[in-house]
């Protein structure tokens, strides 16, 4: 009988951090790509800019504690937390905003609970949420995508003049090139039936952008599963559990509440899934805790959009099942080789 030959090494090194880190942000390109091309140049602007803040701040903060600087930064994760605050941070947020989240995420969220593996909280999460809290009008100032600045007669901004916004508030331009995202207009529609502001809308006839955007973040988010970055259990329990809700109440009041498409496709669904759900610090670690705590995200993200004050809830939602992922992991550790049951709950 022929034996099949295969060479050496039969066990391969598992990916480092600063490796694992890279990915993520690779993973991240196809939507940096789409929001780019559909929200313009504030997206780029808003990448360079986090990221030279988070740099710095991680610099200062290591120096602080007397470690090696240059080998704390090669880690890159201080980049991928800029990278997710960024891309969740509207096109036009102007510059103290961003230096605020940035501020917040590494040296607050991250640094103060003793960096890279210490922290329970997703960092850009954390800050997210104080700046949304805190800034309600920068933060809900989304540009309008280019298609639909076409189709309204709009000039589209220039990169000299989304630079003008940005640093300089150009507060005219800014209102006149922006709008609400699709969840802003479902949560606020004046007692309109959900087919009445669909007809109405100019901001939801040219909701193809934002299905692009979330299209290309799904792609980066098949490439991580491809890689075993991380397993499938979260963004699959979490989008089809908001799938599941949402079909319930579109089944029982389609004029009240919006299909799963709507919900899955729009907003930070699918980049919250992927990238901001599966942070392997603050997430659950089982496999079935992966995928309650998924689920757990995806019942919030409804409870939230539809009832609650923030028509996109993926930060809030995240952050409060970032606090229940040791209680999920406690009782569902999976059964120890050569014992009989999983030793699971607090024991006496």
């Amino acid at each position: 009988m022929a034996l099949i030959r295969v060479t050496s090494p039969h066990v391969h090194k598992p990916a480092g951090t600063s490796e694992v880190m890279r990915l993520v942000i690779l993973a991240t390109v196809p939507g940096i790509c789409a929001m780019t091309f559909f929200f313009g140049w504030g997206t780029l602007i808003n990448l360079v800019l986090a990221c030279s803040l988070a740099l710095m701040f991680e610099a200062i903060c290591i120096k602080a504690r007397h470690r090696p600087i240059s080998f704390y930064l090669k880690d890159n994760s201080a980049l991928v937390t800029a990278v997710l605050l960024a891309l969740s941070l509207p096109p036009f947020a102007p510059w103290w905003l961003t230096t605020v989240a940035v501020f917040v995420a590494i040296v607050i969220a991250k640094q103060l609970y003793g960096g890279i593996g210490q922290n329970p909280f997703n960092p850009a999460m954390i800050a997210y949420a104080l700046v949304l809290i805190s800034f309600p009008i920068e933060m809900t100032r989304w540009t309008a995508p280019f298609v639909m600045q076409a189709a309204e007669g709009w000039q589209v901004l220039s990169f000299t003049d989304t630079l003008s916004v940005i640093f300089g508030g150009w507060q005219t331009a800014a209102d006149a090139f922006t709008s609400a995202t699709p969840l802003d207009e479902m949560r606020h529609r004046a007692g309109m039936t959900t087919t009445e502001i669909w007809r109405s809308s100019s901001v939801l006839a040219n909701i193809g952008a934002w299905h692009a955007v979330s299209a290309a973040y799904l792609m980066g988010g098949i490439f991580l599963l491809y890689k075993k970055i991380f397993t499938w259990h979260t963004p699959a329990s979490l989008i089809l559990t908001l799938a599941a809700v949402s079909l319930l109440f579109y089944v029982i009041s389609p004029d009240n509440y919006t299909d799963p498409i709507f919900h899955i496709s729009v907003g930070a669904t699918i980049f919250g899934a992927f990238f901001i759900a599966t942070d392997p610090v603050s997430a659950a670690t089982s496999n079935i805790g992966k995928i309650w705590y998924g689920a757990g995200i995806g019942l919030l993200i409804y409870i939230i959009r539809t009832w609650g004050n923030y028509p996109d809830a993926v930060a809030f939602s995240v952050l409060i099942m970032n606090l229940a992922a040791p209680f999920i992991d406690q009782y569902t550790q999976p059964r120890t080789y050569g014992h009989k049951s999983a030793n699971r709950g607090m024991k006496e």
